[in-house]
């Protein structure tokens, strides 16, 4: 188990949280974006870490690249690490963006033509304490386009499981349709979204970096065959049979 930071520590980590804020850019960048088809868009990646049942310091960091629009596996990474960085809501980033960094790095310097042009997150992006979450870390250190995609509602800024919150999931009538996540302060941080017609539970999309939560949440929906979109769920399930494989009897 992982020794609990230091207050000076986590002081640290908001520093830099916030001089790392300053560096997101909230639309889009490239062309293929601004396609309705999203014309130009040929790669898409994932990251995930698995970890084993009662270990959360060693852990699969996973990368995928799969075609778009067919989504067919292109490129994995698969490899173990050891992290260092407790875990400390709303400071996930710090455990894992660094593993996730270099298995882009790794990509880039072995198969260059292979590296993503967007990156989906297994996490959030602004939607996010201080709006600045796993996958705008991600996005502002690598520099490509990032978005997140969380399975849960993370309960900030007075977002909460309401009873009205409920009701606007209840009214998603099919995939592709949505709903602003807003601040209490008025600033939309992500959408809700209902990604499939066979899964009336819906995801919660965010800017990483180089996107418009709009675009965000259209590519997400075009990504999806089932409830999460397929680089997340490839990278998820390819990182859970690498664990399996390694760590045979292992409950992942």
């Amino acid at each position: 188990m992982s020794a609990a930071p230091g207050e000076d520590v986590v002081k640290h980590w908001e520093s830099e949280q916030a001089r790392l804020r300053l560096q997101v850019v909230e639309e889009d960048t490239e062309d293929w974006q601004r396609s309705p088809d999203f014309l130009g868009l040929e790669r898409v990646g994932g990251v995930d870490l698995s970890f084993i049942k009662g270990d959360d310091v060693n852990a699969c960091a996973q990368l995928v690249v799969l075609s778009y629009p067919d989504l067919e596996v292109l490129y994995e990474d698969s490899q173990m690490v050891t992290l260092t960085a407790p875990y400390i809501a709303g400071f996930l980033a710090f455990r894992e963006t660094p593993f996730l960094l270099e298995a882009l790095q790794r990509l880039e310097k072995s198969q260059p033509q292979l590296l993503p042009q967007v990156v989906f997150v297994d996490g959030n992006g602004l939607f996010h304490y201080r709006e600045f979450g796993l996958a705008c870390h991600l996005g502002v250190l690598s520099g490509l386009p990032c978005v997140g995609v969380a399975k849960n509602l993370l309960q900030v800024q007075g977002v909460n499981k309401s009873e009205e919150h409920q009701s606007q999931i209840d009214a998603l009538q099919k995939g592709g349709d949505s709903f602003p996540l807003t601040a209490a302060s008025g600033k939309v941080l992500g959408k809700a979204l209902r990604s499939s017609n066979k899964s009336s539970k819906p995801v919660y999309v965010s800017i990483g970096h180089k996107i418009s939560v709009d675009t965000a949440v259209r590519l997400t929906h075009s990504c999806c065959r089932y409830r999460v979109p397929e680089p997340i769920r490839q990278a998820d399930c390819r990182s859970r049979e690498y664990l399996r494989t390694h760590f045979p009897g292992a409950d992942t």
